[in-house]
């Protein structure tokens, strides 16, 4: 095998491409070859040693492993796929990616430069259809311009708030030669990815944050991505302030900590949402007010003034007006603003949060784990893993009833444990994005919860797991519904199940088809030993759980209600 000492030599730009993805220390990619993109592969074929390739069996799978690889990891995932087809198929998870700030560099191949325009075969504008949903992307048709195009690429996607690039590569290029040369890409004109903190604007918002009786943290996925936990820890326990998460921030504060709430939303918990109503400021960290936080923003905290920490200057009042915003990396923001916090107490306060908790568990997690019927719910196949895992374990999910259950009842211990679809709800999002955070992590347990509907849109990928011997756990809690559509079609639309009903094959059956291991459980007196057997496996493992097909999830805000609408039964 080669190794790469290939600077100032001549080079195909194939292998400029390879060897700028040494020179971004990428180990790992995920791809699907095709005709134009077939020399890269050819390139690829020489450093086998240096970059591991995991075949997928869909490019959409590509794109979500290395999300999943991404967001347990913090570095960049990699996909290679090739023109046309390929490369659209790869939209849905580029999409995913920009709307919950993933890093991810796509690299496509493309017919030659000549043949651009003429409709040739598997010819599509890839960069034109991918522009909405990317943070940059670029066509380079000249082997020379490949190697600067990919460290712009991995700039531009791990800097300030993260996102998806694509570059898009002829062949002609990827044929052509060029004399290689890597300068890693520092900083570009007229890009500014991260605003530097003002002092004024911490002043400010340390004065309303000092100043409050009721004041309320909610954190978001940029705590996450700016590694700032131990600053917002040291903050809550300063100020001595209550902290709740949204979804995609679940993990960036202590679970178990007596200033966790628990977490915002549609399906949230009864105390976060209900009082985000009744506080006299709101502390926004890392989060973007999303229309499933909020619920009916006219009704939205209209008592509590706003302060907003905020990398992205776009997000600011966007939503909800801030009445002071400090733009910039989170854990720089918590630093400077952390000395000016006075240490207060707000027992009070607390108490109202801790009365709302106990309103929930009577109302809704005491039958929700412990329940009398005779099926299986959900929430207590989640909680005895819960359990069993002791919420160390790295759980991803597909999206759908399983995953607000999961949210609820599983509750990661570290950071980055708990991955998900939350801007877009991509279903099929949970089995490709649990292999790329078992190969990015692979000595940590991985387990991926899915519902019968999500996992068969992208059940081929357990054609990825065999092939690649990855050890990832499947639980797949079985109701023959599309579950949430279902439960607001019962809530909302009298109970018309209009297409939601679904015959479902043999998962135990398709998975040992694929040689992997599986188990079907119907009877709780089974569920804990099989939850165990598939916890221990040394191998892929699935295990489906058939429970009540129409459980509903609760708490919910349904949609057009405030959040101090929210509804426990």
């Amino acid at each position: 095998m080669k190794k790469h000492t290939k600077y100032n030599t001549e080079v195909t730009g194939a292998e400029a491409v390879i060897l700028a993805l040494l020179d971004e220390q990428v180990t790992d990619i995920f791809g699907y070859p095709g005709g134009a993109i077939m020399p890269v592969y050819d390139a690829l074929y020489d450093y086998m040693d240096q970059l591991n390739h995991y075949l997928v069996r869909h490019e959409q799978g590509a794109t979500h492993a290395a999300q999943g690889y991404s967001r347990v990891s913090r570095k960049t995932g990699v996909v290679l796929a090739t023109s046309g087809p390929g490369a659209t198929n790869l939209i849905t998870g580029i999409a995913d990616a920009q709307i919950d700030s993933t890093p991810m560099v796509c690299i496509t191949g493309q017919v030659h430069s000549h043949l651009l325009g003429t409709d040739a075969f598997q010819e599509t504008d890839v960069v034109g259809i991918s522009m909405p949903v990317t943070k940059w992307n670029i066509q380079v048709t000249k082997a020379e311009d490949i190697a600067p195009a990919i460290a712009k690429a991995f700039y531009i996607a791990s800097s300030g708030r993260p996102g998806p690039v694509l570059v898009d590569i002829t062949k002609d290029a990827q044929f052509g030669k060029t004399t290689y040369k890597y300068e890693k890409c520092e900083s570009i004109r007229s890009y500014f990815p991260c605003p530097k903190v003002k002092d004024e604007d911490v002043l400010k918002a340390a004065e309303l944050i000092n100043n409050a009786q009721r004041p309320y943290i909610l954190c978001g996925h940029g705590v996450l991505l700016s590694g700032a936990e131990k600053q917002l820890l040291a903050f809550a326990e300063k100020a001595n302030i209550p902290v709740a998460s949204t979804l995609l921030g679940l993990g960036a504060f202590p679970p178990k900590h007596p200033l966790y709430v628990g977490y915002l939303g549609m399906h949230g918990n009864y105390g976060p949402n209900l009082l985000t109503n009744e506080c006299d400021l709101l502390i926004a960290i890392g989060m973007r007010f999303d229309d499933r936080v909020t619920g009916n923003v006219s009704k939205y905290a209209k008592q509590a003034k706003v302060v907003h920490f905020e990398i992205d200057p776009s997000e600011v009042n966007k939503i909800i007006p801030a009445d002071a915003a400090v733009l910039g990396d989170a854990k720089e923001a918590l630093e400077l603003i952390l000395p000016k916090i006075k240490v207060t107490k707000h027992t009070d306060w607390l108490k109202r949060f801790e009365d709302c908790n106990t309103i929930e568990f009577e109302k809704v997690i005491k039958h929700a784990v412990n329940p009398t019927s005779d099926k299986l719910l959900m929430a207590e196949v989640i909680d005895k893993f819960h359990k069993l895992s002791e919420g160390n374990a790295i759980v991803v999910t597909d999206v759908g009833q399983h995953q607000m259950i999961t949210s609820r009842y599983y509750k990661p211990n570290i950071p980055n444990y708990f991955v998900t679809s939350g801007g877009l709800g991509t279903m099929g999002f949970g089995l490709p994005a649990a292999i790329g955070a078992k190969v990015a992590l692979p000595n940590t347990e991985v387990v991926t919860v899915l519902g019968d509907g999500g996992f068969q849109m992208t059940i081929q990928e357990l054609g990825t797991i065999m092939q690649s011997n990855i050890a990832v756990k499947i639980l797949v809690l079985n109701n023959n519904f599309l579950g949430m559509v279902r439960q607001w079609q019962q809530l909302f639309f009298d109970r018309r199940y209009s297409f939601t009903e679904m015959k479902n094959p043999n998962f135990v059956a398709i998975a040992n088809g694929y040689n992997i291991k599986g188990k079907k459980v119907t009877e709780r007196k089974d569920l804990s030993e099989a939850l165990q057997e598939m916890y221990e496996s040394k191998e892929a493992y699935l295990l489906e759980v058939v429970v009540e097909n129409e459980e509903n999830v609760f708490p919910m805000v349904a949609t057009g209600a405030s959040v101090a609408e929210i509804r426990l039964e």
